[in-house]
């Protein structure tokens, strides 16, 4: 009730906030037509079109925007607020990608680069801006989502980032949450960026299942994922057990290791179960977690050009159990706060598709 409570004012604050501040600053209309607080924003609403047509087929919650976003969180975080790591969100990731693509934990992700680049040349962006406009954009194509935050003029990256720094799915929590943490994020702050999870997928986990998502519903940001890895696992999708997962409770999904061990761990327990069902309190989260990780060593004066993100899709249904589970088996682990009140749907157990 804390958490929910708490979202609630949150959400009216920042309303009251957003009204004013409307109030207070002066529109500009750029050629196009579009409106926005500041005419050097305008030059992104053709960069929007443009994103949205050759990277995201047309506006679609699809693998080109969940890689997207994973894109601009493994760029970001490789920065430490004790100084030594790499420079935060500055599209290190893209411009050096030679390197960093040699890195572990970025397996995977040399295909969104590979799509991505070409797009990028065709800009006059730097490679910071292209990764995280690119990141909101594709985000606000999926469903349910905040409005992410989107800040303009970051200078070209200096060097790559550093290996080691990005937290992988065999780590243990305490491992995470001190990767995070050297970075700036606390646990309610880890937890929440994991939101992203939502709409994601694993394609190098079990490299025989790529595109193998994490929740029954990865078009849609949801916070269904928080109550699909509490249930009982059964199987696992693919071949066999792998590094960094653990037993899934539906057939073609994913459950991995440091979610799981998220979820049951008590520093972050009631954290996760917080957010199921609790679309307002996930949405509110993520967007405060990804501002920060967006701007993560970046200087103090980027333009806010968060107007120029197309505007997301309501989620307008409430999540549900997957058929034939219900809260008999969810693994609780927090138990100071009352677990929600979920429908099943009805039916046999499904088995989740790959995403496209």
């Amino acid at each position: 009730m804390a958490f929910a409570h708490f979202s609630t004012i949150v959400l009216v604050t920042l309303g009251a906030y957003q009204i004013v501040n409307a109030a207070l600053t002066k529109r500009v209309t750029c050629a196009s037509g579009h409106i926005t607080a500041n005419a050097a924003c305008c030059a992104l609403f053709p960069i929007v079109d443009l994103l949205q047509e050759q990277l995201f087929d047309g506006a679609e919650c699809g693998e080109q925007a969940h890689s997207a976003l994973r894109l601009a969180f493994h760029d970001a975080i490789g920065l430490s607020v004790h100084g030594g790591n790499g420079g935060g969100a500055d599209g290190s990731i893209l411009a050096f990608n030679s390197t960093e693509l040699q890195y572990h934990a970025n397996g995977g992700i040399d295909d969104i680069i590979a799509d991505q680049f070409p797009v990028f040349l065709q800009t006059n962006l730097s490679a910071g801006d292209f990764v995280h406009l690119a990141a909101a954009v594709g985000t606000a194509n999926c469903p349910g989502s905040p409005r992410l935050e989107f800040k303009f003029g970051r200078p070209p990256p200096k060097a790559p980032a550093p290996d080691l720094t990005v937290p992988e799915s065999t780590d243990t929590v305490t491992t995470i949450l001190a990767r995070f943490a050297d970075a700036g994020f606390s646990p309610r702050e880890t937890v929440a960026l994991l939101s992203s999870h939502s709409v994601a997928a694993a394609d190098v986990v079990d490299v025989t299942i790529p595109g193998t998502p994490f929740d029954s519903t990865p078009d849609t940001f949801d916070t269904q994922v928080f109550l699909e890895v509490l249930l009982k696992g059964k199987l696992f999708p693919g071949n066999g057990s792998q590094p960094g997962e653990v037993l899934s409770p539906l057939a073609g999904e994913m459950r991995l290791q440091s979610d799981f061990a998220i979820s049951q761990d008590p520093r972050t327990a009631c954290i996760w179960q917080a957010m199921v069902d609790n679309q307002l309190l996930m949405q509110i989260a993520f967007k405060a977690a990804m501002a920060k990780l967006k701007t993560l060593g970046q200087p103090s004066n980027l333009i806010d050009c968060s107007d120029v993100i197309p505007v997301p899709a309501p989620f307008k249904t409430a999540i549900k159990y997957p058929a034939s589970f219900s809260k008999e088996d969810v693994q609780i682990a927090c138990h100071l706060l009352p677990f929600p009140s979920i429908a099943t749907v009805a039916g046999p157990a499904p088995t989740v598709p790959p995403v496209p």
